[in-house]
């Protein structure tokens, strides 16, 4: 067991947490806008939904496969210049999107975007793991992946301003320009560990072998549901809606933030609840429960989804199925960090993985299910099922007492 330290870094600590924020609302503009932006893409391109299927999947595949590399990255080099080269070259292939001529550049183009996003969250996990303490992670890691839903709600109406003023492609140029500001500011000012902090407490923390402790499977497991019906909302739910329910793309976008303003208010929840949890006497609990509720309640509203008679109706359930879905986040990252000290860019990474390839599945399953039964019913079962054996992962999931604690 490692001594008990209390990091410093007053106020510069929020800082950090506040920086990440900005960066997770990046991440999604960038990662969203292509929903955004479906129709008129499709339009130009001459693209099927079967095709946009793949765009979409190419960005979680590519997504997925880079994210224990770029978290050894992190591990290896510290989250300043982690962080920074792959905001730069993330950037960079967001603006070259707006250059996609085909099919096959905009697959190749996207699944090298999603190689490039894949360590956002790894390296933010790192960096969270250096500057804060196990007791102030939870409402950390909430803060963080609030900003993940608010930006992908922000990015809604603003591609659809974007869209009005300009075509998609100058829109893509314009939005490469957030993240290569925002690479710029942290390099300058962020440092990977408070003053006056020893490297060895905070890379101190158990040996976990990737892919053989029990934990990590369960929550690569688990993880997987919660993406699955995460990137739903993220990609699907918007053209879902107006083909649906037959909306204009401006009311289409509105309602459509609704689910991810409700998910960033989970993440809040959430985060306080953990923390708050963790100093009680349930501090056993203290990730388990916020995630076990939050797959239950996403369960119910996705099976409560396939009889919505009404746009507005489809708005609720896909809320509370996007708010209880988005309760299991900050649970599952702290949860990393218990369990890995100083390779939670690794060990976060193989989660997030796991996650994103459920994100490549649902992109494909949901235009497939459709296709082969005339109806979204069928994923939504399928979602629902997922997220019910995301409860059982985590009735096994135990941290243990973690190495750097208030």
């Amino acid at each position: 067991m490692a001594e008990k330290l209390k990091i410093p870094g007053g106020a510069k600590r929020y800082g950090v947490v506040l920086f990440l924020f900005l960066l997770s609302m990046i991440t999604y503009i960038d990662r969203v806008c292509i929903s955004a932006a479906k129709d008129p893409i499709a339009a130009e391109l001459a693209l099927s939904d079967s095709a946009m299927g793949l765009v979409f999947s190419a960005f979680a595949l590519g997504y997925a496969l880079a994210q224990i590399p770029t978290g050894r990255l992190a591990d290896r080099f510290g989250p300043r210049a982690a962080l920074t080269g792959v905001v730069l070259a993330w950037s960079a292939l967001t603006a070259l999107t707006g250059a996609a001529w085909s099919l096959a550049s905009m697959v190749v183009i996207r699944f090298l975007f999603g190689v490039g996003e894949a360590g956002a969250f790894p390296g933010s996990a790192r960096a969270i793991v250096n500057w804060l303490p196990a007791g102030e992670r939870g409402r950390a890691n909430g803060v963080l992946f609030s900003g993940s839903r608010l930006g992908a709600a922000l990015s809604f109406p603003l591609l659809t301003w974007m869209l009005g003023r300009w075509s998609w492609r100058p829109s893509f140029f314009i939005l490469g320009g957030l993240g290569t500001a925002w690479a710029v500011v942290w390099f300058l000012w962020f440092r990977d560990r408070p003053a006056g902090v020893a490297v060895a407490a905070v890379e101190e923390g158990p040996k976990v072998p990737l892919f053989r402790h029990k934990g990590i499977g369960l929550a690569m497991a688990q993880y997987f549901a919660t993406n699955f019906t995460t990137f739903l909302v993220l990609s699907w739910m918007l053209p879902y809606l107006k083909k649906q329910y037959q909306l204009s793309d401006s009311r289409a976008a509105v309602y459509s933030m609704v689910p991810l303003v409700m998910a960033a208010s989970a993440q809040w929840l959430t985060g306080w609840m953990v923390d708050r949890l963790y100093r009680s006497s349930w501090r056993v609990w203290s990730r388990r429960l916020p995630a076990i509720a939050g797959f239950a309640a996403s369960a119910l509203a996705l099976l409560a989804l396939t009889q919505a008679g009404s746009a507005e109706a489809a708005i609720v359930w896909f809320a509370i199925a996007a708010f209880g879905a988005d309760m299991t986040v900050s649970p599952s990252w702290v949860f990393c960090a218990d369990i890995a000290g100083g390779k939670s860019g690794s060990v976060s990474g193989a989660m997030n993985m796991m996650g994103n390839l459920g994100s490549f599945v649902s992109a494909n399953a949901f235009p497939f299910l459709f296709g082969l039964t005339g109806t979204a019913s069928a994923y939504f079962v399928v979602t629902a099922t997922m997220n019910l054996v995301a409860v059982f992962c985590w009735l096994r999931m135990k941290s243990p007492e973690p190495a750097v604690s208030n």
